[in-house]
């Protein structure tokens, strides 16, 4: 499900050339009249449907629109657990700026993944605040967060630093097992994909990601 769901752009186009190779042959083969008509028909239909799907999902709905992920580690637990199946709004972030608590995806810093594969994380700062960690609470502009949603309170010190113009500041929700800002730095803005909307899999956790 994971490779289907992060098949390349490459490996996509390769599909859709040979389904319309198929489609082509399809047509000559039922001119020729070296299959019926009516199984040249249905066939033709079915890959004619197979095309358009594949067109819509991974050319225009995946890229700009919404895409599945799956979660690899704990560091967002307990609000994301290993092998949680989510979907992630890319299409919110063209008209409108990353908020407070949102969870987003992101492609991650060169520096920390050489094939920039990517990560999920909560926005715990925007551009011009100030955030700093100090004995087990996370401060933003010199006020504690309350965060329900954290594994347990961070046992390391951070900052104070400033966020600055487009960049972003984010951290796991486990909060001690997460690489994230506090130990990397500042996240570009124009590397976020999107944001972790829904859990859909396993049925067991679907549930609207808070």
């Amino acid at each position: 499900m994971e490779w289907l769901a992060n098949i390349s752009i490459e490996w996509v186009i390769v599909l859709v050339l040979g389904l319309a190779a198929l489609r082509i042959g399809i047509v000559y083969l039922g001119r020729a009249q070296t299959i019926p008509e009516g199984a040249a028909s249905s066939a033709g239909e079915f890959v004619e449907s197979a095309l358009i799907a594949i067109v819509l999902v991974f050319l225009i709905i995946r890229p700009f629109i919404v895409q599945a992920f799956y979660i690899p580690s704990g560091s967002m637990h307990p609000t994301l657990l290993e092998d949680d199946h989510i979907l992630v709004n890319k299409f919110i972030y063209r008209f409108s700026e990353p908020k407070h608590g949102d969870v987003v995806v992101f492609k991650s810093p060169k520096e920390v993944s050489a094939d920039e594969k990517p990560f999920i994380k909560r926005l715990i700062g925007l551009p011009g605040d100030e955030i700093k960690v100090e004995e087990g609470k996370t401060y933003r502009n010199g006020k504690p967060l309350t965060e329900p949603y954290i594994l347990e309170e961070p046992v390391y010190p951070f900052g104070p630093a400033k966020v600055p113009p487009g960049k972003l500041f984010v951290m796991g929700d486990n909060r001690n097992n997460s690489n994230d800002s506090h130990e990397w730095g500042m996240l570009d803005r124009d590397r976020v994909l999107g944001k972790a909307m829904l859990i859909f899999w396993p049925l067991s956790r679907m549930r609207i990601i808070r």
